[in-house]
């Protein structure tokens, strides 16, 4: 097994039968729904992401929509980076609005990743991601600026115009230089109006399980 799938496979050991899951995106996530497929685990299972929600139904998973869900038992995602004090990053998928209300939802929410991802504080070399309101484009510009922020507003190469999020929003792509707090960081950006949320998380992870060549380790908040 590689590494993604080995991270995959110890994620089972916190699934129990009955349970509502979480689910976020990617890789390694596909490979958990195989796990839980392979182990005949009875779970409902909740998600952001819609090539996740393919995959579960594709394995006979069932899967609810979140506006039904008041609370999930645990849920598992991915990121960018996480430090040693679980503040994690996400930049990719461009979902992480419904993906922290998933982690806000979850008794657990854990992450999974190799141990690339692992540093001792965030680096920045990714970048905070914003989900904004369309209105507020020009005004959340001058904000991350006086906060030293470089914004590009995100594109895709497949479709003309800024790429827009399944509730008709922007993505702000934001650069910041390294040494940043990182908690104060979430709560001044989330304090700009016309941001709905951001893909820095510093206070819902529970605990990431980490991959590498010599097995798995956990970090956790009594770490």
């Amino acid at each position: 097994m590689n590494l993604k799938q080995k991270c995959a496979k110890a994620a089972i050991a916190y699934i129990t039968d009955d349970t509502i899951i979480g689910l976020g995106g990617g890789s390694t996530i596909g490979y958990l729904i195989d796990f839980i497929k392979e182990e005949k685990l009875n779970v409902k299972v909740v998600t952001p992401s819609l090539k996740t929600k393919h995959l579960c139904v594709k394995q006979g998973l069932n899967v609810l929509p979140t506006s039904a869900v008041e609370e999930i038992d645990v849920a598992f995602d991915g990121c960018d980076e996480v430090d040693e004090k679980l503040h994690a990053l996400k930049s990719g998928g461009g979902i992480h609005t419904q993906e922290k209300l998933i982690a806000h939802m979850a008794k657990e929410y854990i992450l999974l990743v190799d141990d690339s991802k692992v540093v001792s504080e965030l680096t920045y070399k990714h970048p905070v991601v914003l989900e904004i309101l369309q209105d507020s484009l020009a005004y959340v510009r001058k904000k991350v600026g006086e906060m030293s922020g470089k914004a590009e507003v995100r594109s895709s190469s497949a479709k003309d115009g800024y790429t827009v999020t399944d509730y008709g929003n922007f993505l702000v792509d934001v650069w910041f230089e390294a040494g940043q707090d990182s908690v104060q960081l979430e709560k001044l950006l989330k304090e700009i109006p016309g941001v709905l949320d951001i893909s820095l998380f510093t206070t819902v992870v529970s605990k990431a399980l980490v991959a590498s060549e010599v097995g798995i380790h956990e970090i956790s908040k009594r770490d």
